[in-house]
């Protein structure tokens, strides 16, 4: 057992892939996740989407089940199977009773191993996964994100869309989906882990009898990206609103100053008494969504605003935003400071009785850190975030260029107002303290 949180086990196997156990034991069912470190940040630009395709297509048939067999072995058992891809890993999900895990966890490594990628079957899937691109691309809250990530890391991996592009959809084979099984899901990328009323012991002999045989290998990194700002945008007809996410880059995980930010972003935007809910929207009503958060990864960060607004208030709202940031960069409210803290602790402890989003945190930790960090030393973390470093956090902010996405309905000024206020060079304190 390695050094991890008091109510977690974790054990390596000689390949390398790891047995994560999170201990529930008031739960009847259990939920068990495979993640591989394999997401649309490990892709060649001539690969970008492929680990989605991989992951709709691994429920396609096995060596020894055809796709119904699958869905038919879960459901039998009353579980589900399902999956996702993110930036930086793929997923494989089933949940039922605590009594079903063997079975469960020989069937995700049946699908994570030893899917077939029948032509026929992806042939069909194909057009289906160019549906959801379609919709993705037609969506204007999706085009922003999409174009914001464009605007801080520019064509490095880290900042190309999951889904991928039309061109890659339509051409990928399933060699192609061979190969990069291959060549990312190997034993050091992999964490197999469970949350629920688990004997640890029996669990990590489970994962060894299935997963044991899987080719070890080295961890899949990837270079950070170094990050660009700027405005990116899309006009899109049929859209009546400006569809807006400026942000800029932020500590990632392994460095503790991402507390900061973190805490600077839920000070910021989080909940509707924050300051940026109740003057853009409760004040001025210049949106009737706008967030802020913190997108912490290992590779990478944002601090992240995101809002939706009238064409004509775009200009208005980034104006509104501007004077916010530079107000907190040179003055820290401490009711606002606490009470931000109090509800990032809140949402930490809340995790704890969220079994899905608890295994992607501790599985993240795993990766990063190599252990699972307790809920206590998250919290001391937080505790120990001084006022002073909150205003670092917006200082810095002032100081460097934002990375803009604006889709949808976008007017001339709207993209000029964005510019001048948070990328241009030598923008002077006076432009956004008015």
């Amino acid at each position: 057992m390695q050094n991890t949180a008091p109510d977690t086990f974790l054990h390596t196997l000689p390949n390398g892939v790891r047995c994560l156990v999170l201990h529930q034991p008031w739960r009847q069912a259990v939920n068990l996740s495979v993640f591989v470190r394999a997401g649309s940040q490990h892709e060649a630009r001539r690969f970008t989407g492929i680990s989605h395709v991989v992951e709709h297509m691994a429920f396609k048939g096995t060596a020894t089940r055809s796709c119904q067999q699958i869905n038919l072995a879960a459901e039998a058992l009353g579980a589900e199977v399902n999956a996702h891809t993110d930036k930086d890993h793929t997923a494989f999900h089933i949940d039922g009773m605590a009594a079903d895990l063997p079975a469960f966890v020989a069937l995700l490594a049946e699908i994570v191993q030893h899917s077939t990628f029948p032509e026929e079957e992806l042939e069909r899937e194909r057009q289906v996964i160019l549906h959801e691109y379609t919709e993705f691309d037609e969506d204007p809250v999706s085009m922003a994100f999409r174009l914001f990530d464009r605007a801080c890391y520019g064509l490095h991996p880290a900042g190309q869309p999951v889904i991928g592009s039309r061109a890659n959809l339509e051409r990928f084979t399933r060699a192609d989906l061979q190969a990069h099984v291959a060549r990312l899901y190997t034993g050091p990328n992999v964490v197999v882990a469970v949350a629920g009323p688990v004997d640890a012991p029996a669990f990590a002999r489970q994962v060894e009898a299935a997963f044991g045989a899987m080719p070890g290998g080295t961890p899949n990194t990837v270079e950070a990206p170094a990050w660009q700002g700027g405005v990116k945008l899309r006009r899109m007809a049929g859209s009546a609103q400006c569809q807006l996410v400026l942000g800029h880059g932020m500590p990632p995980l392994a460095d503790a100053k991402h507390t900061a930010w973190v805490l600077a972003a839920a000070l910021l935007g989080e909940g509707m008494s924050s300051p940026l809910l109740d003057e853009i929207r409760e004040r001025r009503g210049l949106a009737y969504h706008v967030g802020c958060s913190a997108d912490v990864g290992a590779l990478a960060a944002q601090f992240v605003i995101d809002a939706a607004t009238a064409p004509e208030q775009a200009d208005e709202l980034l104006q509104a935003v501007a004077v916010l940031l530079q107000r907190h960069a040179e003055k820290t409210d401490s009711v606002a400071l606490a009470r931000a803290r109090k509800q990032l602790a809140v949402r930490a402890l809340r995790t704890l009785e969220q079994p899905v989003r608890r295994l992607e945190a501790a599985v993240q930790d795993v990766y990063t850190f190599g252990r699972v960090r307790s809920t206590e030393e998250q919290l001391q973390a937080l505790h120990d975030v001084t006022p002073a470093q909150v205003r670092r956090v917006f200082a810095t902010m002032a100081m460097r260029p934002a990375a803009i996405g604006l889709a949808g309905s976008v007017t001339a000024r709207a993209r000029e107002q964005a510019e001048a206020l948070f990328v241009a060079e030598g923008r002077a304190a006076s432009t956004i303290g008015a």
